[in-house]
């Protein structure tokens, strides 16, 4: 019984992955294109998301400031989800919905890439980023499922949505994760050419 479940889980992740790629190819190569172009010119790439979508913006913000699968020189991204002072304190002093878009208001400029994570695509806190990235001329990235809810509904022609065609959110949280993974190797990609693995 077990080990039946276990497979189970498994069967469906890759499942729902195979189905989701050929939906998601275009706008992740999209996303790709609107990331490396923001880099390129000086912008800089902000991630929020709530649980395992804070999760996510940090391991996107890593693999960035880090490397994903090759050496080179830091790129500039920044997870909007790790200082528990400030999280607490706007939390505290204003509302849990204001604990990104305080931050977007802080650190964004024209020109960066607010990439927005939510399952539900009803993140109240992840819909006020969005709200502040676009009065500040950035562009969105929003990584969503479940139809992309509002979020989906809030976004520009020249905003990209990355919507995972399940329902459930292990299965939408394993997508994310790809995704992230193909933007990291796409911008690896555009920056210096050919596969690591090639």
């Amino acid at each position: 019984m077990t080990n039946q479940r276990i497979l189970s889980h498994f069967h469906e992740s890759a499942e729902t992955k195979i189905q989701s790629a050929t939906v998601l190819a275009q706008p992740i190569a999209q996303a790709i294109e609107l990331m490396f172009a923001a880099l390129s010119n000086g912008n800089k790439i902000l991630a929020c998301g709530n649980g395992g979508s804070a999760a996510d913006s940090q391991h996107f913000a890593a693999e960035l400031v880090g490397r994903f699968e090759r050496e080179r020189f830091p790129l500039p991204a920044l997870a909007l989800t790790t200082d528990t002072s400030l999280l607490t304190a706007v939390a505290n002093d204003y509302s849990y919905r204001e604990i990104f878009s305080k931050q977007v208001q802080a650190f964004g400029q024209a020109g960066d890439i607010l990439l927005a994570i939510s399952t539900s695509g009803n993140s109240a806190n992840v819909m006020a980023a969005i709200e502040a990235a676009l009065e500040r001329e950035m562009r969105v990235v929003a990584l969503t499922g479940k139809g992309g809810g509002a979020i989906g509904k809030m976004l520009t022609d020249a905003d990209v949505h990355i919507c995972v065609p399940a329902e459930r959110t292990a299965r939408i949280q394993e997508v994310h994760l790809t995704c992230i993974h193909c933007i990291c190797d796409g911008i690896d990609v555009a920056l210096f050419g050919g596969d690591v693995n090639e």
